[in-house]
């Protein structure tokens, strides 16, 4: 009997350790499954915002959202010498965009040029120069776009003409002007102007606009910052490397990195195409990046003349041109930019304004035939704009108060005619 008792009471305290340990597990083995998954979400989050800072800084948002379309879902139209092309969507929806890539086709795309598949991307996608980013910052953007809501927006079709929508021709064009070109850092150079290599030819594509095309469309990689007529802007990139057109060169740094971040500066505002560059790239962009683009921007060769011939002597006007010019800058101008052309508050200075004295006269024409307002940006949220005056004045009129505000207060600059301001307007 007493057997019994002992193996009953054994029983039951091996059924209680058992309880036990199903109940409280041994503290010396704990679940390390969620700080894992929540580490990994962290990186996941971190690579993301990552992603859309780079995002900014190569500007894809310009091309790749329509006006008045979801954002990267494409559809923007782009008319070059060639026809239209229209840009794709970026969004990851998995027919009309991008959601069955992976991070190596995504790589392939900017690096080669090419879609999964190897169909071959046209050049308005500027992976010539976006050959260069890295593959680690590739993949960060990649992770962002992953990150958008898909939007279903089928590619309309490019509209080219003739032999430029056939596929051979692209290929065609690949094999004479473009070679994958890996970003390589300049050991001879600090840190910060390799940075600044990095974004301004490869990930921000300057050359893109800023540098002269062949008839093919192809860039002219002796002359990268040189200058070029904006076909589809019926605007000019003026030279990076000029000091009578945007130079950097012997500017204060501090002035340079102003226009960049906040589309205004004491030396002149962005309007026009570099308006948008600002308000969906370098606004976004850290202060020291824009320093390092700015680094090297100033460090560029300096030439004169940009993309053009060498510049004659400025001609003079004719008086009776300067007298009409005169009335017209008293009666529309004066109230904004002062009667010396000093400026105020909020209007840039004229006297003294390089990118009214430019060579080469367009996007002053373009100024006054369609106004336009620099980039509202944190640093310049309600900006000053310049109202169009296409509607009030004619191409002679026009010719007329550019001629004397490129020849008034000191400015030495060629005169324009009304055949220049039919072309531009």
């Amino acid at each position: 009997m007493r057997g019994r008792v002992l193996i009953a009471w054994g029983i039951v305290a091996i059924a209680g350790l058992a309880l036990w340990i199903v109940i409280e597990p041994p503290a010396a083995v704990p679940d390390r499954s969620s700080a894992r998954v929540a580490g990994e979400e962290a990186a996941e989050a971190s690579q993301v915002v990552r992603g859309a800072y780079l995002a900014r800084a190569g500007n894809c948002v310009a091309c790749h959202t329509a006006r008045g379309g979801a954002l990267m879902a494409g559809g923007r139209p782009i008319d070059t010498p060639f026809g239209t092309l229209v840009t794709r969507n970026l969004t990851p929806h998995p027919g009309s965009g991008i959601g069955t890539w992976s991070d190596a086709d995504f790589r392939r795309a900017l690096h080669e040029g090419q879609a999964p598949g190897g169909r071959a991307l046209y050049p308005a996608c500027p992976y010539p120069q976006l050959t260069r980013v890295r593959a680690s910052d590739a993949d960060a953007i990649h992770a962002w776009l992953r990150s958008l809501p898909p939007v279903d927006a089928p590619h309309p079709g490019h509209r080219l003409q003739g032999v430029y929508g056939w596929p051979v021709a692209l290929k065609l064009w690949r094999v004479l002007w473009f070679r994958p070109e890996p970003h390589r850092d300049d050991p001879a150079r600090s840190e910060q102007w390799n940075r600044g290599a990095y974004l301004v030819r490869g990930l921000a594509h300057c050359s893109a606009c800023h540098a002269p095309h062949n008839r093919w469309g192809a860039i002219d990689a002796g002359r990268e910052f040189d200058g070029a007529p904006m076909i589809s802007a019926r605007w000019h990139a003026p030279s990076l490397s000029d000091p009578a057109q945007a130079g950097s060169r012997g500017l204060p740094v501090a002035d340079v990195v102003a226009l960049l971040r906040d589309g205004v500066a004491s030396h002149g505002s962005a309007l026009g195409p570099m308006a948008e560059v600002v308000l969906h790239g370098t606004s976004h962009l850290s202060d020291s990046d824009l320093r390092a683009m700015v680094v090297f921007l100033s460090d560029l060769p300096s030439t004169r003349g940009g993309a053009g011939p060498p510049a004659a002597p400025a001609r003079t006007a004719e008086p009776r041109v300067l007298e009409r010019g005169a009335l017209l800058y008293r009666e529309h101008c004066q109230d904004c930019h002062g009667r010396e052309g000093e400026g105020a508050e909020g209007w840039p200075r004229l006297a003294g304004n390089r990118a009214l004295t430019s060579p080469v006269a367009a996007n002053v024409v373009r100024i006054v035939l369609s106004g336009g307002f620099p980039p509202s940006t944190p640093g310049n949220p309600q900006p000053y704009g310049m109202p169009p005056f296409s509607h009030r004045m004619s191409n002679a009129e026009v010719a007329a108060v550019v001629s004397y505000v490129r020849q008034a207060w000191g400015n030495q600059a060629s005169p324009v005619d009304s055949g220049e301001v039919a072309r531009w307007r």
